[in-house]
């Protein structure tokens, strides 16, 4: 196996059905790990939930039943939305399991015998919503005059005894931190935090009394952890911390925490401070991406355009939503999205341009050549030009996804799906097969091989739609990676073997608009 390569998602917290939001990070998360996997990293990828807290107690009182029944049902929405939209995590982590409460307690052990960890009494603004404390110089206005946290959300004044962690004693090792790393990406969110550490820390409020659904504090009766010390320790909890070997020894420190813009300053300022005072290493990135805009607003139940992204995926196609959400936004930046804009980009690049030369390339070689492939034909500089340009698209890919720049790769890689169609236009295959019948089959050969590549290039992207194409190009699976890309001896092999191409089905269908849309 390769060098390992751990990323996470941000576990989410199920008082509600996933979103495109959730769907947007699984995703993101998703081809990241895949990626890494093509590009030979042992990879270990994990999601979740976060199920404890003030909101799961009130939404379960609501609904007449328990926290942790809610937590189980919950749970299972967030499983579903990954299971239908392809997301192979190696780990799904729920914080109500047994050995999270046993990591996070250890975890708050060793904060303890650091002396990072004292009583004290709590007077503040709370947001329920955000799980967060906010200062009143962070509060807005809200057209009622009401106080709203920075999200928006309801603050109420709290006052109760609470511990506290000596969130102030890090600020000089954090901003070292920031100063000397890659930690936070992209800039803008590393210098907001710059930003917030610069103002000065105050110590962090981490116990609850007012409510009990939670973990225990160690060696106390009424007080629970504050949502936050439970949520961030799932990361090493996955690795079977606080056994210090085994997957934790190999996996950790994590190589990403994929999060959203949102949750930045939990994951870049109190996450390597409580590491910090635990004596454990701090993860080497944390990428905090933006939202997704519907038509241009933020989804909110009250406005009535949340996205079921179940639905989406089962209106236009798992792969389809999977490309969209990748090539149409800055990964980083907000970005904005809606059914028609999927409809176009989908039927542009993965059926009308990638879609069809696939198809195009090997209906010709199974009615031509009786579905027979050839290896080493005769090469001209057309054919040259092309595996030029091919190859150039996919190492663009490739630097793009390494830099989390997805939308750039995939733009390289279609520059080669161009210049593969501009290609076909040129040589005319049709015309040969009269004319110069063994240019032609050199011209078809030219195109299993460009579209062999190209669809082992964007497979993390379009996994199960890619798969597809290339069982009928008679490629193994084990031969799918991006090693393969280096093996010039693959199509000789496969000739080998005796393969034939037979009729092709497409598999990246045209879209139509839905006549009512998914919601």
């Amino acid at each position: 196996m390769g060098e390992p390569y751990y990323i996470t998602t941000a576990i989410s917290y199920p008082n509600g059905k996933p979103h495109i939001g959730h769907a947007y990070e699984a995703i993101a998360a998703d081809v990241i790990a895949r990626f890494k996997k093509a590009e030979g990293f042992d990879v270990r990828f994990q999601t979740g939930t976060d199920e404890h807290g003030l909101k799961m107690a009130q939404k379960a009182r609501e609904l007449d039943t328990t926290p942790a029944d809610l937590a189980t049902e919950m749970s299972q929405h967030f499983r579903d939305m990954c299971d239908t939209l392809n997301i192979g995590y190696d780990v799904f982590i729920r914080t109500t399991e047994p050995r999270h409460h046993a990591a996070t307690q250890k975890l708050w052990k060793r904060m303890e015998a650091a002396g990072d960890l004292y009583l004290d009494r709590y007077e503040g603004w709370y947001s329920v919503r955000d799980e967060a404390y906010y200062d009143e110089s962070e509060l807005v206005a809200g057209e009622g005059g009401e106080k709203l946290s920075p999200q928006g959300t309801p603050v109420e004044w709290t006052v109760e005894e609470s511990w506290f962690f000596r969130l102030s004693k890090y600020q000089d090792k954090l901003l070292e931190l920031y100063g000397s790393s890659d930690f936070i990406r992209p800039d803008s969110r590393k210098n907001e935090i710059l930003r917030f550490v610069e103002g000065g820390l105050r110590d962090l409020s981490v116990s609850r009394t007012s409510f009990d659904w939670g973990i225990k504090v160690p060696g106390s009766d009424n007080h629970v952890m504050y949502v936050w010390v439970d949520a961030l320790t799932n990361y090493i909890t996955g690795l079977g911390f606080p056994e210090e070997d085994g997957d934790y020894a190999k996996f950790w420190p994590a190589d990403l925490h994929l999060i959203g813009k949102d949750i930045v300053r939990f994951h870049t300022v109190y996450w390597p401070a409580f590491l910090m005072s635990a004596g454990l290493p701090l993860p080497k990135q944390v990428f905090g991406h933006g939202f997704l805009l519907n038509r241009g607003q933020k989804e909110s139940k009250s406005l009535g355009n949340v996205t079921d992204p179940i639905g989406l995926a089962e209106t236009f196609g798992v792969d389809a939503v999977r490309y969209f959400l990748l090539r149409e936004v800055a990964f980083g930046q907000d970005g904005s999205w809606s059914h028609e804009a999927i409809v176009t980009r989908a039927n542009a690049e993965l059926a009308n341009s990638f879609g069809n030369l696939a198809q195009r390339s090997l209906s010709m070689i199974f009615k031509n050549m009786d579905g027979e492939v050839k290896a080493d034909l005769p090469e001209t500089k057309a054919d040259a030009a092309l595996f030029a340009a091919v190859d150039e698209g996919i190492a663009g890919l490739r630097a793009a996804f390494d830099a989390l720049d997805f939308s750039n790769g995939l733009d390289a890689w279609m520059r080669a799906v161009f210049a593969c169609n501009q290609y076909v236009d040129e040589q005319a295959p049709w015309t040969l097969r009269k004319t110069d019948p063994s240019r032609m089959e050199a011209v078809l050969m030219t195109l299993f091989r460009v579209v062999r590549d190209l669809a082992i290039a964007v497979r993390p992207v379009v996994p199960a739609s890619i798969d597809a194409l290339l069982d009928q190009m008679g490629l193994v699976p084990e031969a799918r990676d991006y090693a393969a890309l280096a093996d010039k001896g693959w199509l000789a092999a496969l000739v080998a073997t005796g393969y034939k191409v037979d009729k092709p089905v497409g598999v990246f269908p045209r879209l139509e608009m839905p006549e009512v849309a998914p919601v």
